[in-house]
């Protein structure tokens, strides 16, 4: 699921009733309901081969198969699939990925965004040439938390080279944008919607520009260009790509189209994705549930196939004001697929997928005063940076800014305000691809080394309680230099392009 427009978004996560450690029996399935299924298999050839037949035997059809990783993604009628899988020699883990069937549709709502009125008048040549003159975007001024990561004064350095490009799985890009369409790689480009990769001509868009606007915005916060057309991203100069993985009516992000845009980012030459979700159905994918642990293990070996192959991975750490250090959290939104049930889990063996997967760097939120978004989720040694993701509720941006939120490109041409830590990831992920820009010999755990390094460290306030009735309240732990509200710091963009 998204992790923008957050008014009390819920992040998905649920399943069993219990805390992890306790026996978890695996969600019951009925006989006749097409479900999709990950079968993640020891890695050798002639056992992925051997797992396809058996996959047959047991009544499923497999969909696709990555060797390299071990993990095939198959469907199945048959209401004991996955245990049956389990049992068959060299299957590590098996499971579904979702807990309503294939043909199910719904809705999810994660907030509305708050367009921006445009007058014709901010966008014209006139604007455009006052623009190029003075170096800025028509727009350009609305956007606060450009400055806050310093984006505006590293563009007058550099900008970022378009031999790098930052891969946006998400909702879909519209590449259409005016304010998008001079930095979009379309060859880098595909729908994973499936777990099978679409690179068919606009495949890689939104199902509905008006309910799949998500990845669009995103697109505008890392790359949208210096061309004198509406607003800047974070790497102006490089290129974006979009990899969908949002099913169409419910934009949920399910893991086998996860799996899909990491590998397919791998082996097309992306250097940089941002993750600005969790994978669906559930917020937190505990090892004690199968289907769960075969989520989190699936996903897992794609983002090390693809950190092996030297993709850098940011995501957005989540909207829950969760602790995700704590010991114990409560979590009643998952599954968000069907029915959430109540559940209470520890996050050190229900991790937050792909957030809090090793080699994966984790983005909290900051508001316009550089305070913790409310709504953003922490943890010492769980957040590792921080970046603006807005806060339209206790941080109030200077003027001229018009909102608390993040001002980028939406499908069809607009633009508007969001909020949520999917904001705030690719402020990351487009300082990273002016790293990669700036150092290309550079491994994945250089870039997410430097980001770190170069980060304006934050300290600790002495109370966080932004509303005075202990609605969000939380503790910050930790040092200036690494504490769990900030992680390293926030952001730095000249930083990251200063000689």
């Amino acid at each position: 699921m998204p992790l923008g427009l957050v008014l009390t978004a819920s992040l998905g996560l649920a399943g069993a009733a219990v805390a992890s450690g306790q026996d978890s029996p695996e969600s019951p399935k009925k006989d006749g309901e097409k479900l999709s299924y990950v079968v993640n298999t020891e890695t050798d050839a002639g056992t992925v081969e051997r797992v396809k037949k058996e996959i047959a035997k047991a009544d499923g059809k497999v969909v696709t198969a990555y060797k390299q990783i071990g993990v095939i993604v198959a469907h199945s009628t048959n209401a004991k699939f996955g245990k049956e899988m389990r049992s068959v020699k060299g299957v590590e883990s098996a499971g579904a990925t979702r807990t309503a069937p294939l043909e199910a549709a719904g809705t999810t709502d994660v907030g509305k965004p708050r367009y921006l009125k445009v007058p014709k008048s901010a966008t014209g040549p006139e604007a455009k040439a006052k623009a190029q003159a003075e170096g800025k975007e028509p727009l350009e001024s609305l956007q606060w938390d450009k400055r806050v990561i310093r984006a505006d004064k590293a563009s007058k350095i550099d900008q970022g080279s378009k031999d790098v490009t930052v891969g946006v799985i998400d909702t879909g890009v519209d590449d259409t944008h005016p304010d998008l369409k001079a930095n979009f790689s379309a060859e880098q480009s595909a729908s994973c919607v499936g777990g099978k990769a679409d690179t068919s001509a606009g495949a890689w868009r939104p199902f509905d520009p008006a309910e799949d606007y998500h990845g669009t915005h995103v697109a505008g916060i890392v790359a949208a260009p210096r061309n004198g057309v509406g607003v800047a991203g974070a790497a102006p100069g490089v290129k974006v790509a979009s990899l969908k993985v949002s099913e169409p009516k419910t934009s949920l992000f399910f893991s086998e189209a996860v799996v899909c845009a990491f590998m397919f980012a791998a082996d097309h030459g992306v250097e940089v994705t941002n993750n600005s979700y969790y994978t669906d159905p559930w917020l937190y994918n505990c090892s004690d549930d199968p289907d769960q642990k075969a989520i989190a293990d699936a996903v897992g070996r794609a983002v090390k196939y693809a950190t092996d192959k030297g993709v850098t991975s940011v995501s957005s750490a989540g909207n829950s004001s969760h602790d995700l250090a704590a010991s114990e959290i409560k979590d009643d939104t998952s599954p968000d697929d069907s029915k959430p049930v109540e559940r209470t889990i520890d996050p050190a063996e229900c991790p937050d997928i792909p957030s809090m997967l090793p080699g994966v760097t984790s983005v909290s939120s900051t508001g316009a005063e550089n305070g913790k978004s409310y709504f953003s989720n922490y943890g010492l040694d769980e957040i590792d940076l921080a970046a603006p993701g807005g806060d339209r509720r206790y941080q109030t941006p200077k003027e001229p800014a018009k909102d608390g939120g993040v001002l980028s490109t939406m499908p069809e041409g607009d633009y508007a305000y969001l909020q949520g830590t999917s904001m705030a990831g690719p402020q990351v992920a487009g300082v990273a691809a002016l790293i990669k820009s700036k150092h290309p010999e550079a491994s994945p755990k250089d870039v997410a080394w430097m980001l770190k390094a170069q980060a304006k460290s934050v300290t600790c306030p002495d109370e966080y309680d932004p509303d005075g009735k202990g609605t969000y309240k939380a503790d910050c732990t930790g040092l200036k230099g690494n504490n769990s509200f900030y992680g390293h710091g926030i952001v730095d963009a000249l930083a990251a392009v200063k000689k």
